[in-house]
């Protein structure tokens, strides 16, 4: 019995191909496809921040540009890609924090990430304390960073992480638990 592939993800499937040789025809269809996927996974990151200044079109438009000039990308699959456009909303909200921090002697606002985000209390933390941290958690516990940060910066669902890591959706639970519990010990601590 032969499984049947949907039309639509046959036609990602074929984009993601093209554009891993390189065709930009098909990288400008393929990011006009799945435009509204990255706007959902901004959307859903800044939802809750209160403290932001970044608007979710504004960085879903520098995303999108960042996606763009991808060279030499060998895509899996749908999944593969937005593993790598929550990536990409990572490192942007990290820069656009970098750049506030270096405005901040001159009155600018520092980018932060609220406790709802991060499944905890009531206060907000600055996204380069959370992107440090989660680079600490990645050295002895890679795959509770990995889920920690596809569901902060990327937004995913527990169901959407488990498929972007290909590991079962009990596996994402204790890795979101463990990563959420060292997060919150490490961020009381360093406040």
């Amino acid at each position: 019995m032969t499984e049947s592939v949907d039309p639509e993800s046959a036609k990602l499937a074929d984009l993601l191909e093209r554009w891993s040789k390189g065709e930009k025809e098909a990288r400008d269809q393929l990011l006009t496809r799945l435009y509204g996927d990255i706007h959902a996974i901004a959307v859903r990151y800044l939802h809750r921040e209160r403290h932001l200044t970044i608007r979710p079109t504004a960085l879903v438009h520098e995303v999108y540009l960042r996606l763009s000039s991808l060279r030499q990308m060998h895509w899996q699959d749908r999944a593969h890609f937005l593993s790598m456009a929550a990536r990409v909303t990572r490192q942007t909200l990290v820069d656009e924090a970098r750049r506030r921090r270096a405005e901040k002697r001159d009155g600018g606002r520092s980018v932060t990430l609220s406790d709802t985000n991060l499944g905890m209390n009531e206060a907000a933390y600055d996204a380069l304390d959370v992107d440090e941290l989660l680079s600490r958690l990645q050295q002895f516990d890679a795959v509770a960073a990995d889920v920690v940060s596809l569901r902060v910066f990327g937004g995913l669902s527990i169901e959407e992480v488990a498929e972007v890591l290909n590991i079962s959706v009990p596996t994402v639970n204790r890795r979101w638990v463990t990563g959420k519990v060292w997060l919150a010990r490490e961020l009381t601590r360093e406040a």
